[in-house]
């Protein structure tokens, strides 16, 4: 998941168009996107619509490169307490997404119970639930808890954060300096998920820059989560997506300095805990670190793959 884009839910022209976009993951929008006027009207409409994938009517999206396989799309529903929840949670369980995103997280016990409430809504015991992707520093009490989300890893997707709702939260005037770079407290909870992420066993996903003429501050954002840590990123526009998805693929460069080190290491012997590369000494982590950039360059590829065929 280098790219997540959200999309209206309540805007069937944008539902079929967003199929054709080489976002990694559609994420079709019930909670900020949709008026509380509209949440049953976009219900309805994101139901005909999923349900067009099964018929012929598909056939114009197939044909533009988009792929309609159910892992590429994810549903922000509402979160728990809301009026709208247990209405959404019907509809996740019906459409058998393999994602949702859970938003207002407080823990990682609202994931255990949004998994038993999608497990409810289920046809069978033994059906597979979908992932859960939590927004997990839109409350303050969530942050707090950020350690509580590796009792529900078996439930997770990923980890993901957002600065909006946390400004109104926390009183702040803005979230970003006129610099444009996120100020302290956004700074210290957007480092806090890459950390929780990785106690938890799941990647992170970087949130929204929500600046959407900006391209050049965008990719500097996404080549600063990358180099982080984190594994993808949350766009509000397609614009967005292929300068998403470049930071997010491994360079040609860095496969090759991947590959050279792990060649070293084979190289110097089973036993050896360092190895030389063009004069520099690498050792174990350096090893580890390659062998997951070579994994996850394999991943993206097969799925680019997968995608075209």
């Amino acid at each position: 998941m280098r790219s997540l884009l959200f999309v209206p839910g309540d805007d069937a022209r944008k539902l079929e168009k967003s199929v054709s976009s080489d976002a990694d993951v559609l994420i079709v929008d019930l909670e900020d996107s949709v008026a509380t006027s509209r949440k049953d009207d976009a219900r309805s409409i994101i139901r005909s619509w999923w349900d067009a994938f099964g018929s012929e009517a598909s056939d114009r999206s197939r044909k533009a490169g988009g792929s309609v396989s159910p892992a590429r799309f994810c549903l922000r529903i509402n979160p728990r307490g809301a009026p709208a929840y247990a209405a959404d949670v019907a509809l996740a369980a019906e459409l058998r997404l393999a994602m949702v995103m859970l938003p207002k997280a407080n823990s990682g016990a609202d994931v255990a119970t949004l998994a038993d409430d999608l497990r409810n809504h289920s046809e069978a015991p033994d059906t597979r639930l979908p992932a859960i992707l939590p927004l997990v520093t839109e409350t303050p009490r969530s942050i707090l808890s950020l350690a509580s989300y590796r009792d529900a890893a078996q439930h997770l997707a990923a980890l993901t954060w957002g600065a909006e709702d946390l400004a109104v939260e926390l009183g702040a005037q803005a979230n970003r300096g006129p610099d444009g770079e996120f100020s302290s407290p956004f700074r210290m909870v957007r480092d806090l998920t890459l950390i929780a992420a990785a106690d938890a066993g799941v990647t992170a996903i970087d949130t929204v820059f929500t600046d959407f003429r900006d391209q050049e501050g965008l990719a500097r954002e996404a080549g600063a989560a990358a180099r982080d840590g984190f594994s993808g990123k949350l766009a509000i526009h397609p614009g967005q997506v292929p300068i998403i998805n470049a930071a997010f693929t491994p360079s040609d460069a860095a496969i090759a300095e991947a590959q050279a080190v792990i060649a070293a290491f084979a190289d110097a012997g089973p036993d050896a805990g360092v190895a030389s590369v063009d004069g520099r000494m690498v050792d174990e982590p350096h090893r580890r670190q390659a062998e997951r950039l070579l994994a996850r360059a394999a991943r993206l590829s097969d799925a680019v793959d997968d995608r075209r065929a």
